[in-house]
């Protein structure tokens, strides 16, 4: 190109150079010949120059194009690299998503199943409110959380339910011990409403009559177990109270214990569903002693009889040694008669051989018959 450009101006500078020279020169016709020949010249050059230019040109526009497709081809296999690449990736967060997913969906069910219990739950809260506000179904609550534990612990001719006793009260349970102690009689008591007033007090007011509504409650049932559950001659002499609450039992002993108090000067024993396990269990001991007590003479009656059969059992095992005495001596003295035997027969087989028996053995074997 820059070649070109260098011609294409001293073209220019040749035709000005011939117009000037046509004004001023009568030769112009001599200068114009040689001027056109040096233009035929210049344009064949020119000509040359441009094929040539061409021919670059191409050479370069091919160089060019084969650089154009090796860059093609490499960004062609940068992107299919990179296609690989995002593809794995997205199978990869797509396995990911799907585990995921399937996770959620498991917690969810977890949380479905979750959620139905909590329902579940809710209904029976709602349930077991209903019936701890009915004074009549909230006995029949401690009644029954009596009757698991008893029927729990101890054997079936241990207990009896719902007893009329002589003065024409009836127990929620009665414990048949042998004397001492006796019979022992447990009363459920459930005393709610007052321990509810005694949670929710908010003023010192409040809280003192809530305190002695509560004193009151229980004092109240402590009196009543004492007069109906208390028989000289027919129960023991003292009485449980179960109270169905582990916390009402806990609130009890630890703000009134002027109350405990009373319930020991009463004997009548306040206890709640562990410490009447821990009763129960001490009153299955007791039965078991007692039954040991009980069966102490067939014991040691048995025992004379088995000792009175060892004695017999030595008798005979000393008789049975006699007579296998007996039968060794009797044995010894077939083997020695068996023995004189054979010693018969052996003479016996000489003589008839012909041989000469001495006299003396004759009369040996005469003195052994």
């Amino acid at each position: 190109m820059l070649i070109l450009t260098v011609l294409i101006t001293i073209l220019v500078i040749v035709n000005v150079y011939v117009l000037f020279f046509r004004r001023n020169n009568k030769d112009f016709n001599l200068i114009g010949t040689a001027f056109l020949q040096s233009q035929a010249e210049l344009s064949g050059r020119l000509k040359q120059l441009g094929e040539q230019q061409s021919l670059e040109q191409g050479k370069i526009s091919q160089a060019i194009s084969e650089q154009k497709l090796a860059l093609l081809k490499i960004m062609d296999e940068k992107l299919l690299a990179v296609t690989k690449s995002v593809g794995e990736g997205l199978q990869q967060n797509t396995v990911k998503t799907a585990e995921t997913l399937t996770d959620l969906r498991e917690r969810l069910a977890k949380i479905d199943v979750a959620q139905q219990k909590i329902s579940s739950l809710s209904e029976q809260v709602v349930s077991l409110q209903e019936v701890l506000t009915n004074k009549q179904a909230r006995g029949a609550f401690g009644e029954i959380q009596l009757n698991d534990l008893v029927t729990s612990i101890l054997p079936p001719n241990a207990y009896s339910f719902q007893v009329v006793l002589s003065n024409t009260k009836r127990a929620d349970c009665v414990l048949n011990l042998p004397n001492p102690p006796g019979t022992i009689v447990i009363d459920a008591k459930f005393p709610l409403e007052s321990y509810q007033a005694l949670r929710q007090a908010s003023t010192d007011y409040e809280k003192k009559e809530a305190e002695r509504f509560f004193r009151a409650s229980v004092l109240k049932h402590i009196k009543d177990i004492a007069e109906k559950y208390i028989i000289p001659g027919e129960t023991a002499e003292s009485a449980l109270m179960f109270l169905p609450s582990e916390a009402i039992y806990a609130e009890l002993h630890a703000n009134f214990t002027d109350v405990v108090e009373v319930s020991y000067r009463s004997k009548v024993w306040i206890v709640s569903p562990t410490t009447l396990m821990a009763t129960l269990n001490t009153v299955r001991a007791v039965l078991k002693d007692a039954k040991m007590r009980e069966q102490a003479g067939v014991i040691q009656k048995e025992v004379g009889v088995l000792i009175e059969d060892i004695s017999r059992l030595d008798g005979r095992i000393e008789s049975l040694s006699k007579h296998f005495k007996q039968a060794n001596e009797d044995i010894d003295n077939i083997k020695i008669s068996s023995t004189k035997i054979g010693r018969r027969i052996q003479k016996i087989e000489e003589i008839e051989l012909g041989e000469s028996i001495p006299q003396v053995e004759v009369a040996r074997l005469a003195n052994d018959g």
